[in-house]
């Protein structure tokens, strides 16, 4: 696959490039196992809000949160032509647009405490980061865990 796209962009490289077929960006090469092990390790070792965000939060709920942010982004890039038309209808378009982009991200962050909370950070900490009292911040995540 290298040397197609050598031969397409006609570019040069380091030297040896040309003659080597299998040569490769670093960022294209798989990482070795001894650097795969030390992440491992890093990720084990750091206790709390120290631990590496793959490993703590499980994978099905990275998605969700993943999935939640992209539809509110989806959502307001979709409000952005609505803005044609007499003033109620404009105005009601946008105000429920709005109104579930707001519901798809609170859905967001409300997972991602969870998820940060799930994966040792301290509830003091993140309702600090989300500007909310912790005694609101537990509540709402407890009422959340029971609807979903």
């Amino acid at each position: 696959m290298g040397g197609v796209i050598r031969l397409r962009r006609g570019a040069g490289g380091p030297p040896g490039y040309d003659n080597d077929p299998w040569w490769l960006r670093q960022e294209h090469q798989a990482a070795t196992m001894a650097g795969q092990l030390r992440v491992l390790g890093k990720e084990k070792k750091a206790p709390g809000s120290g631990t590496m965000w793959r490993a703590a939060v499980p994978a099905e709920q990275r998605r969700l949160i993943t999935s939640a942010l992209d539809s509110a982004e989806e959502q307001l890039l979709q409000l952005r032509g609505v803005q044609a038309g007499p003033t109620a209808e404009v105005a009601r378009r946008l105000l429920r647009g709005l109104s579930h982009s707001a519901g798809l991200i609170e859905n967001a962050w409300k997972r991602t405490a969870v998820a940060a909370v799930n994966g040792g950070v301290p509830l003091e900490e993140v309702a600090q980061w989300v500007n909310l009292p912790v005694e609101v911040l537990s509540q709402m995540l407890t009422a959340g865990r029971q609807d979903g």
